[in-house]
């Protein structure tokens, strides 16, 4: 069956963002990705880029939209697992996080690098999605504990703030430090999280 325009469209502009995607490491940061290098890599002319894209910024917000949604849907589908099947929140949340960094690495470097870049509405497209987070991790917390709205929210901010900067650490280290910087994280996300139940009473 053959592919109507739109669906030619989507398909290019899926590629063009994988192809960006690709191009992100350690060494290469969005900032230095050239127009033409993502053309090429997504096997299209430098003209048809626009077709899908105004300019490099608009692909780049587009990037972090991408990659924050990824995460979030990890970490829906961790929540949800734990409801089946019981098992512990903390430790699931971490493990599936850790396992985005390994296998999303370009993803969350392009968060982090993003975070804190010189680009504001980048700045505040990433600020925007740690947002979500939070709102998202707040409601979960809110509804389990029983905690009220603020108190809820103080808590995923900090939970949310240990686990976004322990990704940055886990980002080049080795499978064995990971586990071992896991470990530590999810032992200061249950002291947040005591803290907090130990407030409510």
């Amino acid at each position: 069956m053959s592919q109507t325009r739109a669906e030619q469209k989507e398909q290019t502009r899926r590629t063009i963002i994988e192809a960006a995607f690709r191009l992100l490491s350690a060494e290469q940061s969005f900032a230095n990705l050239s127009l033409r290098e993502v053309a090429r890599e997504a096997g299209i002319a430098p003209t048809s880029f626009y077709r899908h894209f105004k300019d490099m910024d608009e692909l780049g917000l587009t990037l972090v939209d991408e990659a924050g949604l990824t995460l979030r849907q990890l970490m829906r589908q961790a929540r949800k697992r734990i409801a089946k099947g019981g098992g512990s929140v903390v430790r699931t949340s971490v493990d599936t996080f850790m396992e985005f960094i390994a296998t999303n690495a370009n993803e969350f470097r392009l968060l982090l690098r993003e975070r804190s870049g010189t680009s504001k509405a980048f700045r505040l497209a990433v600020q925007r999605e740690l947002q979500h987070f939070i709102e998202e991790l707040s409601d979960y917390i809110e509804h389990k504990t029983h905690a009220n709205h603020q108190n809820a929210y103080f808590e995923a901010d900090a939970l949310v703030t240990l686990v976004f900067n322990a990704g940055a650490e886990a980002l080049d280290i080795s499978q064995s430090k990971r586990e071992l910087l896991a470990e530590k994280v999810i032992q200061q996300l249950r002291f947040v999280a005591k803290g907090s139940a130990a407030l409510r009473h």
